[in-house]
């Protein structure tokens, strides 16, 4: 009887015990997403999802990791990236994965696939290296349907549109997104959006806005993307929250008071921000809008147009001045594919390359130059402060996001946020600043994205959940990279989990691929 109880206990043990798991992370100090302040316990991993928290030290598993002087906190989630482009050609995903982030929302700034169940498809076929969310984007979608019209849609047309948006949302999409200072949605009015946005509402979508205005409008805009939500009805996201150029420096306070009005009114709004002072967009957005109106042959046409172009350079040289800069020295090329020579240098550095005198006049011909020679030359802008910046850090219903998308090490002269955006945050606004707590950083990494883009299995240190995960030393987490060396990661990072798999270790990519797409409405 004694050995037959012995017996059973046994194989009990070995079925509660025996190989219980992939992977156990072994007393580790857990910040779980919530806001709460840390507990150490172990984390075993199953499947892919984390299936048991607590003392288990007497489980096997395949994998065992003693991070005993590590924290461990759900895999960060950047709901502002850029991948579209990059995901193919570099579908590892490094300079994302070891900057702690296990998923990213694609589709921002009103450009995204059209076709979301084709690129669902085509993304888990190939298997990146991170989760994958997307919205689906209004400049996409207007350009399929109108082109680069300056004008309002036909009824028919805005139809197109709005079934456009109803089938990326049926694909997936997690909302609409907009780009309102590039063309062509800049040219739509707010009814448009409001319709499109209805579309997104009715399949439980958020309405995410790069706005109209980040200047001398920028409570207008704010205002704009607060009024889309209440009109259609679904929660916003206002991206990359900033204010732009010296005349409006400190005016995050009037901002920020804004989309508290809206919140205490009930609309779920918040904001996202990337921790630099520089912003990053393409050459473009240095030439008035109304200029790349009926496309870029349209523009081609204007520029070899003696009084278009006067016309232009006369807006150009405006602008500047309402900005109180002498001259365009505050825009840098991150990457000019005509002539790789040109990246790293500012507007007046390549003026005087081409043997111009230094004048802004003469900077601004430099600019229509390259706009010509490229479609698209990606540039970063030194524009905002850190009083702004600290002000709008602080705020608690703000989340991390990189505005990044795929970098490639080595190509072009990238902004940094691409490489360290939250490890940044956790050095020097959360251990040297002391802007905000370790938790409280955590939070807005990973539930607070979580809930606002529906991502249920995702953002929070539970059993049940998808074991995305990172290890870090907060003592020593801190961006490596800058403007002048962008091609560097972040250090303190120990271990990147997605899906239950080592993705990264010590600073480097493991060669494991385990992200999914993350689908709206499905189980995730």
């Amino acid at each position: 009887m004694k050995y037959a109880l012995l017996f059973s206990l046994t194989i009990l043990s070995s079925e509660v015990f025996g190989q219980d798991f992939d992977i156990l992370l072994t007393d580790g100090k857990i910040l779980d997403g919530t806001g709460n302040d840390w507990y150490r316990a172990d984390i075993g991993i199953k499947g892919g999802r984390i299936q048991k928290i607590g003392n288990l030290s007497k489980a096997s598993a395949t994998v065992r990791e003693d991070v005993a002087n590590y924290f461990i906190a759900p895999g960060f989630i950047d709901v502002h990236a850029h991948i579209e482009g990059g995901e193919f050609r570099n579908p590892s995903a490094s300079n994302f994965l070891l900057d702690g982030v296990t998923t990213v929302v694609t589709g921002n700034c009103g450009n995204s696939e059209l076709d979301l169940s084709r690129y669902f498809n085509r993304l888990d076929s190939i298997r990146l290296g991170i989760n994958v969310a997307s919205l689906v984007g209004h400049n996409s979608v207007r350009k399929a349907v109108m082109g680069d019209a300056r004008r309002e849609p036909a009824t028919d047309e805005l139809q197109k549109m709005k079934n456009i948006v109803e089938k990326a949302m049926n694909d997936g999409a997690v909302g609409l997104s907009t780009g309102l200072i590039y063309v062509p949605g800049t040219f739509a009015k707010t009814d448009e959006i409001v319709n499109l946005a209805s579309q997104a509402a009715a399949k439980g979508g958020v309405y995410a806005s790069h706005i109209r205005d980040e200047g001398d409008q920028v409570a207008e805009a704010v205002q704009e993307a607060i009024a889309i939500g209440e009109q259609a009805g679904l929660p916003v996201q206002i991206s990359h929250f900033k204010v732009t150029y010296k005349p409006n420096h400190g005016r995050s306070s009037q901002t920020l008071a804004q989309v508290e009005e809206a919140r205490k009114r009930g609309l779920d709004v918040t904001i996202d921000q990337y921790p630099y002072v520089a912003s990053s967009t393409t050459l473009d957005q240095t030439m008035p809008s109304w200029a790349f109106s009926g496309g870029r042959d349209s523009l081609k046409w204007r520029l070899d147009n003696p009084a278009e172009r006067q016309k232009i350079k006369e807006d150009m040289l405006r602008q500047l001045k309402k900005k109180t800069l002498n001259d365009f020295s505050y825009a840098v090329i991150a990457r000019f594919p005509k002539d790789t020579s040109l990246n790293g240098l500012n507007i007046s550095e390549v003026n005087i390359k081409k043997g111009r005198k230094p004048t802004a006049a003469n900077e601004a011909e430099t600019i229509m130059e390259l706009v010509a020679a490229a479609d698209r030359t990606q540039m970063v802008f030194f524009s905002m402060a850190d009083v702004d910046l600290e002000r709008i850090m602080a705020y608690p219903n703000n989340m991390i996001a990189s505005d990044a998308g795929i970098a490639v090490m080595g190509s072009g002269v990238p902004h940094p946020r691409a490489y360290g955006t939250n490890a940044r945050v956790l050095g020097r606004y959360v251990r040297e600043k002391k802007i905000i707590s370790l938790q409280e950083a955590i939070r807005r990494m990973t539930s607070l994205p979580a809930r606002k883009f529906g991502l249920k299995d995702r953002g929070l240190i539970l059993e049940g959940l998808a074991a995305d995960l990172v290890v870090f030393d907060p003592s020593t987490i801190s961006d490596q990279a800058t403007f002048s060396k962008p091609h560097q990661y972040a250090s303190g990072i120990k271990m990147v989990l997605v899906n239950g798999t080592v993705a990264a270790r010590d600073g480097q990519h493991t060669g494991t691929r385990s992200g999914k797409t993350l689908r709206h409405s499905s189980s995730n």
